[in-house]
């Protein structure tokens, strides 16, 4: 018999704490040796082709205030377009990889290729791009947004062109900082809130 899902109320929301790198990131939090391998430490592996670049951030809150306790999920293509799975990917490129807030600066750091422009939905090509997931003190949902790069034609990335608010589009551009690179902040609300997808 199927039971009745009328009668059940949702379970109440919690946002990330520490328990969050405890599980996913066990040796950052200072559990080392909870598993032989921590997963997602670094996209990238020795030979990957393309251009290797460091972007640098902070996840900033409502106050101006960098979270030390942030989590961030990176997903990504290869230098070629290619994700893990299709024909003709590199190899050295899983595109994807874990990465938390320093506990005194709250600066983030992540070493990777350069992704290339992959196929849109529709045709064309999107920019190249890399898919991001925030969790934090304060957030109830993991946060997902894109990091764009300003040194890339964006003029013609389907999902920037949906932004009605075009001063907002800026707001997912990483700024180069020099040779391989780039800074990208994520700031939570206020002034230069960064735009957040719903996927």
């Amino acid at each position: 018999m199927v039971q009745s899902l009328n009668n059940l109320r949702e379970t109440p929301s919690q946002t990330g704490g520490p328990y969050v790198h405890i599980g996913c990131m066990p040796t950052f939090a200072g559990n080392a040796g909870a598993y032989a391998t921590e997963i997602g430490t670094t996209p990238i592996a020795d030979g990957a082709k393309g251009e290797i670049i460091t972007i640098r951030g902070q996840v900033i809150d409502g106050t101006g205030w960098a979270l030390r306790d942030a989590m961030v999920e990176s997903w990504q293509a290869d230098a070629a377009g290619k994700f893990p799975g299709q024909p003709g990917a590199d190899p050295a490129v899983s595109g994807f990889c874990r990465f938390a807030a320093d506990g005194e600066s709250g600066e983030f750091q992540l070493r990777t290729v350069k992704p290339g422009a992959t196929p849109a939905r529709g045709g064309g090509l999107q920019a190249p791009h890399i898919a991001l997931w925030v969790v934090a003190r304060g957030i109830n949902v993991g946060l997902q947004t894109r990091i764009y790069f300003e040194d890339e034609n964006n003029s013609t990335d389907p999902l920037l062109a949906r932004i009605e608010q075009r001063n907002r589009v800026e707001t997912l551009i990483a700024k180069k900082t020099g040779y391989g690179g780039y800074r990208f902040d994520i700031r939570l609300q206020g002034a230069g809130e960064t735009v957040f997808l719903d996927l």
